[in-house]
This record gives structure tokens, C-alpha cells and sequence, in this order.
């Protein structure tokens, strides 16, 4: 009876741990979605001005402040190999192609990462969805230490 008991209770949490993953999923891609017109009013909040820097706590100021050329320089970070990728959609990568990215993005100085999204974008390479999500996840919880600090 006790070895039936664990295994009800094991698919138990299997199964809403999958439930909850599926509605992470589900919810953080519609979010990811949503023009920036549409999105809850503390989430699209852009930086007012050139000069302010954004605070890492709104969706499109992540994404503009990573992903929009900022400067023209072309900074190479040991990773002369993803140009070969140049040109690729997000959703045409197999899974080593993805590691790739990730173990670049991995190996990089804390203080080089917005640099190095921002090069990844001057050489016309989209890096893979997956390592995208992170790459904003890794700024902004830089940004949030930095902020305590």
C-alpha cells in the first residue's frame, strides 16, 4: 500500500509541475507577443530619453535596450564561429546549434553580455529563442543586483 501511495503521490507532482510549466509557457509567450501598445501599462514603460538608462523591471525596455544597435562597432567576444548563423531565423536551429550560442553567451563577463547582444544583432545573426529568454533573464537579474548594490 505505501509503495502505491508514492507512486499517486509522485504523478501528482509530475503532473503539476507540468500543468505549471505548460501555463508558464503558454502565458509568457503571449506576453512575448503583444506589440508593445497592448501590453499592461507597468510592463511597457520605454526609457523617456537617450539619456536615462532603463531600470531592467519593464518588457519592452529589455528588449529595446538589449537588441537595438546602439553603436555600429562590431566587438568580436571569442565567437567568430557564430557568424557562420548570419541570416538564420530564431525557430531554425537544431539543439547543438542552440548549446553553441549558449555556451558563448555562458563564457561571457557579466559586463559584456548587452555588448555582445548588441554586436550578435550588427552581424545579422537572430540568436535562437531560448538563448534570447535567457539573455534577457541573465541582464535583467544583472540589473537588479546592480540596482541593490
Amino acid at each position: 500500500m505505501t509503495m502505491e501511495a508514492a507512486l499517486i503521490i509522485a504523478g501528482a507532482i509530475v503532473l503539476v509541475g507540468v500543468v505549471l510549466y505548460i501555463h508558464h509557457r503558454l502565458t509568457y509567450s503571449r506576453a512575448a507577443d503583444l506589440p508593445a501598445d497592448n501590453l499592461p501599462a507597468d510592463a511597457a514603460a520605454p526609457a523617456e530619453d537617450s539619456d536615462s538608462q532603463c531600470c531592467g523591471m519593464h518588457i519592452t525596455c529589455e528588449r529595446d535596450s538589449l537588441l537595438s544597435a546602439l553603436s555600429d562597432k562590431i566587438v568580436y567576444y571569442d565567437d567568430e564561429e557564430l557568424d557562420a548563423f548570419a541570416g538564420r531565423e530564431a525557430d531554425d536551429y537544431t539543439g547543438q546549434e542552440i548549446e553553441q550560442f549558449r555556451d558563448v553567451m555562458l563564457t561571457l563577463l557579466p559586463e559584456d553580455i548587452a555588448g555582445w547582444a548588441r554586436s550578435i544583432q550588427l552581424r545579422d545573426i537572430t540568436l535562437p529563442q531560448a538563448v534570447r529568454d535567457e539573455l534577457i533573464m541573465i541582464v535583467s537579474e544583472a540589473r537588479a543586483l546592480k540596482s541593490h548594490a
